[in-house]
């Protein structure tokens, strides 16, 4: 299912756990910085932990670029906890459990249990940048910290 939303459109609100008694919402990154929201089905699985690795490598060119990164899936908060300490990942993972954040960008999966891997590159305006509704993880950090740079977010 691809997403419905399209590049300049307003970002959907979200608000979710990322760890034992912290959230984590969209309205947190306003003016502060952009955000590379990306969605991905499971933790501790191949592709995921590929794909989470190659931003973790990267991150550091993103805060350069003042962008943040968030990955979402429907893994709960401890799973998250373990797959963030396994994999040393310096940015959060929202535990997206009951899927509403992944039916609301979109990119719930027809089974309504997982996230279809999909980008979003929201501006501090809360503005939705560039969508990558089809995700092929080798390669995707490094096209996504390209267009963080020419679209200069």
């Amino acid at each position: 299912m691809p997403t419905h939303l399209t590049t300049g459109r307003k970002a959907p609100a979200f608000s979710a756990k990322i760890s034992k008694g912290k959230t984590l919402s969209l309205k947190d990154f306003a003016k502060k910085s952009s955000l590379v929201l990306y969605f991905y089905p499971r933790d501790n699985t191949t592709g995921c932990t590929h794909e989470a690795q190659l931003f973790r490598d990267a991150i550091r060119e993103f805060k350069k670029l003042g962008v943040s990164v968030v990955g979402c899936s429907t893994d709960s908060v401890s799973t998250h906890a373990r797959f963030t300490a396994n994999e040393d990942l310096p940015f959060p993972l929202l535990a997206d459990d009951d899927g509403k954040i992944s039916k609301t960008y979109g990119v719930l999966k027809l089974n309504g249990k997982t996230a279809e891997r999909a980008t979003f590159l929201i501006d501090r305006k809360g503005i939705i940048r560039k969508v990558w509704p089809k995700v092929t993880v080798t390669g995707h950090a490094r096209d996504v910290l390209d267009s963080v740079a020419e679209l200069e977010v």
